[in-house]
């Protein structure tokens, strides 16, 4: 999952990210609404950590531009505005929650995974295919109740992968989801990363389970 946190608190940012990561998110990060605006044009986030008093271009505008694109990207506003007429105005304006400064970080992650939850096609919290078990509230993986150990970024593409069993999902579009921007297109990343979760895979009893569709991606 890829998320873009808005906020000109940079310090505030920065470890709201470096948090984020440690949980197998990939993470972009801007200090202004002109630029997240500029970011949600060319890359495509599954959730906005959205601040409402930004520069250039206020938090409720971004929001209310989002939602006038038809973009049902997930959106949770991180703001110090605690009054009741603005959590509604913000809820009105499409967002999906809303969460007042200061915050405790377990609270936000958990408004996070509902977000995800409930945004396009029902999300489990649990993730089964077949005998493979992933769980995102803890990073950990099992097949056949034997414990994989994934990375946080394996465990990140095994989850997107089992998020979206029976379809092929291309490199770009792995890049796209599980990478920050600063991720390099050209890279062999992918292809590393899926040689390692097959090994792990292997080792704990499956075979077969990421297929390699040639010339256009991965499908589990």
């Amino acid at each position: 999952m890829r998320i873009l946190i808005v906020e000109d608190e940079k310090d505030l940012a920065r470890a709201v990210a470096k948090g984020l990561g440690k949980q197998g998110y990939a993470v972009d990060v801007c200090f202004d609404g002109e630029e997240s605006l500029f970011m949600l044009d060319v890359n495509q986030y599954d959730l906005v950590i959205l601040d409402l008093n930004l520069p250039k271009v206020d938090g409720m505008d971004v929001c209310r531009r989002i939602r006038l694109a038809n973009d049902s990207t997930g959106i949770l506003m991180l703001t110090a505005r605690s009054g009741a007429d603005d959590r509604v105005k913000g809820l009105e304006e499409g967002a999906d929650d809303y969460l007042v400064k200061p915050f405790y970080f377990p609270e936000l992650l958990a408004r996070l995974r509902a977000i995800l939850r409930r945004k396009g096609e029902q999300r489990y919290a649990i993730l089964r295919s077949g005998d493979l078990v992933v769980d995102p509230n803890n990073l950990n993986g099992y097949f056949k109740d034997v414990a994989v150990g994934f990375t946080v970024k394996e465990f990140a593409i095994v989850e997107y992968l089992m998020r979206n069993a029976g379809r092929i999902v291309s490199q770009e579009e792995l890049l796209e989801h599980v990478w920050s921007e600063d991720a390099n297109s050209l890279t062999q990343a992918v292809k590393v990363h899926i040689k390692n979760i097959r090994k792990k895979l292997l080792d704990a009893g499956g075979e077969n389970i990421i297929t390699t569709v040639k010339g256009k991606g991965y499908m589990l």
